[in-house]
């Protein structure tokens, strides 16, 4: 069981609406749903914050690495995009290698780089924590249930 002082992020959600209540250490937010599936659309919906969290690791893992390289990396855009993809009608979408979700990511790096630095920071961009963690085939989720 986390401690009080262990958890970083507590999500709420009330009895009627969508609306989750986001804290995040000293920061809070909402996440909702779009009004067309029923939420308020009062937030970004968990599949936006999800790619946030991809997209802004990969910029700053790139920001960080050609800050040390001293190249002339300007600015980072990195666009992201969510579906399902249904392989094979979902016939074996339980087994391995039969990925169900699908996330495309196009960076857009400005400043005067080489080729050989722009192919080398498409290698870091795949290397940040976030993706690795999603990726990585080895991240767990432990849940447990307290009813209070």
């Amino acid at each position: 069981m986390l401690e009080k002082t262990e958890k970083k992020v507590v999500v709420r959600v009330g009895a009627e609406a969508l609306l989750a209540d986001v804290q995040a250490g000293v920061h809070t937010f909402f996440i909702d749903e779009p009004v067309a599936v029923g939420g308020l659309d009062r937030g970004p919906t968990p599949y936006d914050m999800l790619l946030s969290a991809l997209g802004s690791c990969t910029a700053i893992t790139l920001r960080l690495y050609a800050n040390q390289k001293k190249w002339p990396l300007e600015a980072i855009e990195v666009h992201l995009s969510h579906e399902r993809v249904h392989r094979q009608d979902c016939d074996k979408c339980e087994s391995p290698g039969e990925t169900l979700e699908e996330v495309h990511k196009e960076l857009r790096l400005l400043g005067p780089l080489t080729p050989e630095q722009l192919q080398r920071l498409h290698l870091i961009a795949d290397k940040c924590p976030v993706q690795k963690a999603l990726t990585s085939g080895s991240f767990r989720v432990l849940t447990t249930v307290v009813n209070s």
